[in-house]
């Protein structure tokens, strides 16, 4: 009997590929310079950062082509270091890409980078392990579906600097926050409460969904039920969940569009997570 993947995301890299392609072509030369919640970058940047993501899944997960050796990395702040400066160096080289040769690589790029995500054997090893969930080992079906939640992250981030939606559906981030939610165990890890304590992360509208936090005696895990009392409860709309997860906006920018019910200490600390290297 085939085992179920959890984060099912391989069927909507085609799905959210398209959907960039139809944005990109559709940008004005003005939209193309205009500024994202990624303070650092303008929408070109970040196109340019997903065209990496490209041709970093084809070289380096697909042919397994190390063309550059990282520095020692002794801790988590060494390997954000790290990424973020490979990151900077490639959209800085970017700036010398026109907006149509840009598209031009993404259609170059993007089909093939879908087909080899479809390949991918969801139980095996992952070549990366999804640090931000706090795995030192992952399998593939986690993987891909952080690879997934990079694509449709930073392609909210074009959408939302100009005004374009299109993505925020139930079935291209109901995936995105559902697997966003991974890092909320490793987010909660040095929390201490009693046993069978419940906290319900709500992401309201119909496109978001409801989880839970337990915690027992090997520490706190995430379910879609319960069984327990909920000692806490936090509700984030959908807009503001992809902003704060994704440290573009922090917890004390958001506490308008909150609600929290019962262990108002406890449920903050949702509004630490992140679900990005960051």
């Amino acid at each position: 009997m085939d085992k179920e993947v959890p984060i099912q995301t391989q069927h909507l890299f085609p799905v959210l590929d398209n959907k960039l392609m139809e944005l990109l072509h559709s940008l004005t030369p003005e939209e193309w310079q205009a500024q994202t919640v990624a303070k650092l970058w303008k929408v070109k940047d970040v196109a340019a950062h997903l065209l990496d993501g490209n041709i970093r899944a084809l070289s380096i997960q697909q042919e397994k082509y190390f063309g550059e050796i990282p520095p020692a990395i002794t801790s988590y702040n060494d390997l954000v270091s790290w990424l973020n400066q490979l990151n900077a160096d490639w959209v800085k080289a970017a700036k010398r890409i026109s907006p149509s040769v840009m598209i031009l690589l993404h259609e170059a790029t993007g089909k093939q980078t879908c087909e080899y995500f479809a390949s991918v054997d969801p139980f095996e090893k992952a070549i990366f392990a999804v640090s931000w969930a706090g795995e030192d080992e992952s399998l593939n079906w986690m993987h891909i579906a952080r690879e997934y939640t990079e694509k449709w992250l930073h392609q909210q981030q074009i959408r939302d600097a100009v005004n374009k939606q299109g993505i925020m559906t139930k079935e291209l981030f109901y995936p995105f926050i559902d697997t966003f939610m991974y890092a909320l165990p490793y987010t909660y890890k040095n929390v201490v409460a009693e046993e069978g304590t419940v906290i319900q992360v709500n992401i309201n509208t119909e496109i978001g969904g409801i989880w839970y936090l337990i915690k027992d005696a090997a520490g706190w895990r995430l379910s879609k039920s319960v069984n327990h009392e909920i000692i806490a409860a936090i509700t984030i709309d959908p807009d503001t969940a992809w902003k704060l997860f994704s440290k573009s906006l922090r917890a004390e920018d958001v506490m308008k569009n909150i609600a929290i019910a019962g262990d108002e200490k406890l449920a903050v600390v949702t509004l630490e997570m992140i679900s990005v290297m960051a």
